[in-house]
């Protein structure tokens, strides 16, 4: 049960982006200044956290010797990724943007053939469950706005759900045993500046620099989310990479960023807690998470 529990500790810190992208929405922040601050903010603290570490030098030749490869799932784990999901921000609230982006669980398992395994088919009913839970979610507010504006705040965080696992399963496909949590992370990191640097450069022609505001709110996500989630979620599917049943129920544990990110709006910017199908949404999604766990408990255990 350790990769589920620290699943879960990652989708805790994970909940901060859907808070603090709502909060620097609210107050006009450029959605691609939200995007790539957070990378840009995340280096110092990898190359510290690395250079401790001594592993510079390594990541530095992996990045030398695949920049193609690099720059391919740098993008899509990270740039593709990120960019969706506070692009969706200034469309759609946070519970629903993290409920939404649950479908990565579904999506996980469904890319297994690309990496020569089997789909677990028999886990897939409980993935299954969980989108239920999330189509019940938009259905709630899907009455009360456009279905333009309920497109652009739904269809480019399914996008980044299918992003961001491509990107971690390809990189532990291909480094796992030779690179760290940590390296990977700062490898994904450089290989994504590019994509960061040319969507820069239309925020900067369309609003100038960010805020001293926004700069700070992108720093606390690059340091909860980007550095402490994103290696221990990292770490979490390293211990079960070989296994796609486990892998997927570790996946699974990031519905929880439903239930953090409720509470996160609640306490800190005072929004309206779910009602109606937007809670029975979020009922179903924990209990399909909870099944997929108990299933994945019923598996033999790993060796630490």
């Amino acid at each position: 049960m350790r990769p589920i529990l620290i699943g879960i500790l990652s989708a805790m810190f994970f909940a901060v982006t859907f808070i603090l992208n709502q909060s620097m929405q609210g107050s006009g922040g450029h959605w691609i200044y939200s995007a790539a601050l957070r990378f840009y903010l995340m280096l110092p603290f990898l190359i510290l956290i690395v250079g401790y570490r001594r592993r510079l030098g390594r990541v530095w030749s992996a990045l030398r010797t695949a920049p193609r490869f690099w720059l391919t799932y740098g993008t899509i784990g990270f740039g593709i990724f990120y960019s969706g999901i506070c692009f969706a921000a200034d469309y759609a609230p946070g519970w629903l943007i993290a409920g939404t982006w649950q479908v990565t669980i579904l999506a996980g398992p469904l890319l297994a053939p690309l990496f020569k395994q089997t789909i677990p088919w028999a886990s897939l009913r409980y993935s299954l469950l969980i989108v239920m839970g999330v189509l019940l979610m938009q259905l709630s507010v899907a009455g009360s706005v456009s279905v333009t504006t309920l497109l652009l705040g739904v269809v480019p965080v399914i996008l980044a759900a299918i992003a961001y696992p491509l990107g971690n399963r390809k990189m532990m496909e291909r480094y796992g045993d030779d690179l760290g949590v940590f390296d990977r992370i700062l490898g994904m990191t450089l290989a994504s500046l590019p994509f960061w640097l040319i969507l820069s450069g239309f925020a900067y022609v369309q609003v100038g620099l960010p805020s001293a505001t926004q700069v700070g709110q992108s720093g606390l996500v690059a340091l909860f989310s980007g550095v402490i989630a994103t290696s221990l979620f990292f770490y979490a599917t390293t211990l079960v990479r070989t296994e796609p049943i486990r892998l997927a129920a570790v996946e699974a544990t990031q519905s929880f960023e439903i239930v953090f990110t409720v509470l996160g709006e609640l306490v800190f910017l005072h929004a309206v807690f779910p009602s109606g199908l937007a809670l029975f949404g979020i009922i179903i999604v924990m209990l399909g998470m909870t099944l997929h766990s108990f299933r994945q408990g019923s598996q033999k255990v790993m060796p630490d």
